[in-house]
């Protein structure tokens, strides 16, 4: 073969090599942006769009920039470091206040696992299962995934997961929304300066950029054991996580937007948006609404346990990760048991007032993410830590960007409840 012939076999080989490589890395950033899309967060979303329509779809544009953002840094300082965020936080930062951040983020993360719990009982009960059977099976299925599989394959199934919210994107097709209005949604900023649009504003951000969200996606990739050579693959499975999670809420918001908004029906969650698509889009719709929340409630159920466990195993220095057995592991595998135990009963006990739970959670999520991105913002510019891999411009800017318009939204929804 001569020189010319042999440079596209060489270009396609290479190219063979790139999606390999980055097949292999690819996981914890689609993983992570996907269980952002979780039960409490399909709700959100189905509120939004059966309250506001489509005028907050221009949201999920900053939703997806600062998710990118964050992930991307978070991915970044594990592949350096080979370390997890609580621990980069207690060696830079002090054991007292990695301490306190622990604790603040058990707190909200059981609140939001009994919410995935609340989210399978919830989608299964629309077929008719009862939570008394349908919770207890998911749990005990979460945990024997967790402890008796080794990364990949656990890996494997969540990334089946993910690949499953690809119902939510045919719901909103088959509600056949006004595309011209969506579109408007998405490109022209409204804003209402009442008390529940703000409320909904901030939810829908905290929702998807979250604490556990840094801390899960930091251990994720350490447990993965990427190198310095994969920073570049696992950047692309961030934005890419970020692009798929940004596609599926708005599909949520379009859903919901273009049948319950547009005829003034009233819901207050994810179960009431599902069942209200069958006279509107079909039955097919509605099997597909809730289907979608059973998955995001299963992927989120395993995944919120083990971020819990990885933070607070890196907090405290003791033996982590999926690969290791129980024995060898023992407080990993015990507060992420504890954590499925505490969201599973949370669900079943009768007269529990589940929904002030989830908003105390969320309120907490929303008071933590601040102070944690500012974290990852210092430990991502520490120039003995990082190296030639801290933060370059762009991604101070963007970094900074986020932390300032979080912070304003937080102080925006406390001025508004002292106004009203």
């Amino acid at each position: 073969m001569n020189a010319v012939g042999a440079r596209p076999v060489r270009a396609w080989r290479r190219s063979r090599v790139r999606v390999v490589a980055f097949l292999a890395v690819l996981g914890p950033g689609l993983i992570t942006a996907s269980a952002d899309n979780d039960a409490q967060g399909i709700t959100t979303y189905s509120l939004a769009g059966a309250r506001y329509g489509y005028s907050l779809l221009w949201l999920l544009l900053f939703v997806v920039v600062s998710l990118a953002v964050t992930q991307e840094i978070g991915a970044r300082l594990g592949i350096v470091t080979g370390k997890g965020l609580a621990s980069l936080i207690r060696e830079r930062f002090g054991v007292r206040l990695a301490a306190a951040a622990m604790v603040l983020m058990l707190i909200a993360n059981l609140g939001t696992t009994a919410a995935e719990f609340a989210g399978i009982a919830a989608a299964l009960e629309i077929f008719g299962v009862s939570r008394f059977i349908s919770v207890p099976l998911a749990a005990a299925a979460v945990f024997l995934l967790i402890s008796r599989g080794s990364y990949r394959r656990v890996e494997r199934v969540f990334l089946v997961l993910s690949a499953l919210y690809i119902s939510y994107i045919i719901s909103a097709f088959l509600a056949h929304p006004d595309w011209s209005e969506a579109f408007h949604g998405l490109t022209s900023p409204h804003v209402e300066p009442t008390l529940p649009f703000m409320v909904m504003a901030v939810a829908i951000v905290g929702t998807t950029v979250t604490p556990w969200g840094q801390f899960f996606l930091q251990a994720y990739v350490v447990d993965k054991d990427l190198g310095l050579e994969n920073i570049g693959y696992e950047r692309a499975d961030v934005f890419a996580g970020a692009l798929v999670q940004g596609v599926v809420a708005a599909s949520i918001i379009v859903a919901t937007a273009a049948t319950i908004f547009v005829t003034g029906l009233t819901i207050v969650d994810a179960k009431d948006a599902a069942l209200a698509l069958e006279p509107l889009a079909g039955r097919f719709a509605e099997t597909l609404f809730a289907f979608g929340l059973l998955n995001a409630g299963f992927l989120a159920a395993g995944i919120l346990p083990l971020s819990t466990s990885y933070a607070v195993c890196e907090a405290g220095g003791f033996e982590m990760g999926i690969d290791r057995s129980a024995r060898e592991a023992p407080v990993f595998y015990g507060v992420f048991a504890f954590s499925i135990l505490f969201g599973a009963v949370l669900v079943l006990l009768p007269g529990v007032p589940l929904v002030p739970v989830l908003f105390l959670s969320a309120t907490i999520n929303g008071v933590l993410l601040t102070p944690i991105l500012v974290y990852v913002y210092v430990l991502a510019n520490d120039r003995p830590l990082m190296g030639e891999h801290r933060n370059g411009k762009l991604s101070n800017v963007l970094a900074m960007f986020t932390i300032v318009m979080l912070a304003l939204m937080s102080v925006a929804l406390l001025a508004t409840l002292f106004i009203h």
